[in-house]
This record gives C-alpha cells, sequence and structure tokens, in this order.
C-alpha cells in the first residue's frame, strides 16, 4: 500500500510539474537549441545532437538536470548553453520540446 501510495505522489508531483510549465517561454528559450537539435527537434548527426522530437518532458527535464550535473557527458558542447538555465528554464524548455512531433 505503501508502494501505491508513493507512485501515486510521485505521479501527482511530475503532472504538476508538467501543467506548471511554460511552453511558449521554452520556444523561445529552444532558439538556442536549433543549431544543434534543429528546427523541429530532428537531431544532427554530425553535431552529435540526438533527435528530441518526441520525448516526454520529464525525459527531456531529467536529461538536462544530469547532464548539467555532470552525470552525462555524451556531447560536452551542450553544456555552455544549459548551465545558466533555471530549474524553471528547464521545466519550461522542456515542455515545448516534448510538442515537437
Amino acid at each position: 500500500m505503501k508502494t501505491l501510495l508513493a507512485v501515486v505522489a510521485l505521479f501527482t508531483l511530475v503532472s504538476a510539474q508538467s501543467f506548471a510549465a511554460d511552453a511558449a517561454r521554452g520556444q523561445t528559450l529552444y532558439k538556442t537549441c536549433i543549431q544543434c537539435h534543429g528546427t523541429n527537434g530532428e537531431g544532427n548527426a554530425a553535431m552529435k545532437a540526438p533527435r528530441i522530437a518526441g520525448q516526454y518532458d520529464w525525459y527531456i527535464v531529467s536529461s538536462i538536470k544530469q547532464f548539467k550535473a555532470g552525470v552525462e557527458r555524451k556531447n560536452p558542447t551542450m553544456l555552455p548553453f544549459i548551465k545558466k538555465l533555471s530549474d524553471a528554464d528547464i521545466d519550461d524548455l522542456a515542455a515545448y520540446i516534448s510538442t515537437l512531433k
């Protein structure tokens, strides 16, 4: 029962975070990402920038935060672009990216 309650609480927290994010502001922030990830998040193999279109917002948030914290370092050229992002910036950016198809 405790596990079920924990899962429900976590889902509620993640869902609330998703609804609080501002995708329109995220679209503005994404203009920096376009040069590598493409206008529609299609990615660019030559720049080692993966396709991000179609990803869930929680996955984008997790990935950016891990990269920023030094856990994930596949492409260090991304760090200058994300190191100054606040948690709200990351949430907004993820909200927009998750709309890309």
